[in-house]
């Protein structure tokens, strides 16, 4: 009986790289956290923050406000913006719940067991 060869410690780090991919939370609502956050965020920071490029932050911002989740205001040269947080979240598992519940779940510190 042979012993087990250990495995390559590439191998072990490109695993743990895969599991660390996906996450419970959508890239979209991962910004919405972001603005919720900080109305006043740019891009580039929510990119950064979230692990995506610009441009898939521009395409979600677009989405969230074409499906009237996000309104974008002007802040002098800024945009700023406002979380319509009444609406219910998309999914039919979800439905039941407003924007503003997700918010609050991850947002709100304390009480935590």
């Amino acid at each position: 009986m042979s012993a087990r060869k250990p495995k390559p410690k590439r191998d072990v780090e490109k695993r743990k790289a895969e599991e660390a991919q996906w996450t419970f939370l959508t890239n979209h609502a991962h910004v919405l956290l972001c603005l919720a956050k900080d109305p006043t965020m740019r891009m580039r920071e929510i990119a950064a923050e979230v692990g995506i490029t610009e441009r898939a932050v521009q395409r979600i911002i677009g989405e969230l406000e074409e499906a009237g989740y996000i309104e974008r205001l002007r802040k002098g040269r800024r945009n700023a913006y406002r979380i319509h947080g009444t609406l219910p979240l998309r999914h039919p598992i979800e439905q039941h719940r407003r924007i503003r519940d997700l918010i609050r779940l991850i947002l709100t510190r304390g009480n935590e067991r």
